[in-house]
């Protein structure tokens, strides 16, 4: 298909889907989905939580930055090249820090990189570099190439260690809804062939040595989700990036599942959940496994808390200061 057939076919999908689409830079368009913003999460909770305010970005002192650092291109998608980028925050002091991926939410749909910009910087006040990270989303890409991108992100930081001032032994992987389900099946998923993929550094280890995961869930064999209609699954997030719904291909949505891939080699966890029980779904399995094999977690629940918490103050701080701590005990 050449450029001007591409275009045609992406316009027939924008009258047809009411998917927004974004052009890039090097002239390449591709289907991008734009409605979860903080703003969007704003309006929808302000009535119940009158006291949540969105986190501006504000780069703290002593503390460098690096935008749109290309960690992986691929040349062949159905758009074009398509190249893949993460923002980069670290001390300025030299050194050797330990490392914090971070994947933002929206439903493996919506949502980017720069959602998680106040979070990485004011984490990296604290004596770590940390990356905000751009990956495919269900409008482009179905499951697994998510899982790819992410994990030839952290084999781009391992690679650039030197480069970046990284610890290569300590890399972290943390992120919000799915993104926290995206972080943890990364790092549980440590050594399985299936989700490594070819982008980017395929020679180097995409292993983690901690996982954050915010209100992401963990186990997809759920009655949320198996109690679902056909006619109310094409509404799911989850249907969206599988392709698929639960009762068509069970086996799919289980094989995305961090929960099939806990065990011995597993990382330490951190949990940082909202109120809302449904996105806590399977994290007390998880933790069992985890104690079983003497692998050290810890739960946070913040109660009266929206879903999407971590985007608002008075929750941030709190925030911050948890994955902080958890992050000094088990890497530095």
């Amino acid at each position: 298909m050449n450029f001007s057939q591409r275009i045609f076919a992406l316009s027939i999908l924008i009258l047809f889907s009411g998917e927004l689409f974004s052009q890039r830079e090097n002239g390449i368009i591709f289907p991008r989905d734009t409605s979860f913003t903080p703003y969007s999460a704003w309006v929808n909770i302000k009535n119940n939580f009158p006291e949540a305010r969105i986190v501006k970005p504000q780069l703290p002192a002593g503390v460098r930055a690096k935008s749109d650092l290309v960690y992986a291109t691929l040349p062949n998608t159905p758009y074009g090249k398509r190249e893949l980028h993460l923002d980069l925050f670290r001390p300025e002091k030299p050194g050797k820090y330990p490392v914090l991926l971070l994947i933002h939410g929206g439903g493996w749909r919506s949502g980017n990189k720069s959602m998680d910009i106040p979070l990485a910087q004011q984490i990296a006040a604290k004596g770590y570099v940390t990356a905000a990270v751009e990956h495919r989303l269900s409008p482009e890409a179905l499951y697994p190439a998510a899982v790819y991108d992410i994990k030839a992100a952290v084999r781009f930081l391992r690679a650039n260690a030197k480069k970046y001032n990284i610890d290569p032994k300590r890399i972290a992987i943390g992120g919000s809804s799915a993104g926290g389900q995206l972080a943890s099946l990364v790092g549980a998923s440590s050594g399985v062939k299936k989700f490594e993929g070819t982008e980017g550094n395929p020679g180097v280890s995409s292993a983690v040595q901690a996982i954050i995961d915010i209100d992401g869930v963990l186990d997809f064999n759920t009655p949320d989700e198996k109690g679902k209609t056909e006619e109310a699954a094409k509404k799911s997030a989850g249907a969206l990036w599988f392709g698929t719904t639960f009762n068509q291909n069970s086996e799919k949505w289980i094989e995305a599942s961090p929960i099939q891939y806990v065990g011995k080699n597993t990382p330490p966890m951190l949990f940082v959940n909202s109120a809302l029980p449904r996105f806590h779904f399977g994290r007390d399995s998880v933790i069992a496994i985890l104690n079983k094999h003497k692998i050290y977690s810890e739960v946070h629940t913040i109660e009266n808390t929206p879903h999407p918490f971590w985007l608002f103050h008075p929750w941030f701080d709190p925030i911050v200061n948890y994955i902080v701590d958890f992050l000094d005990k088990v890497l530095k």
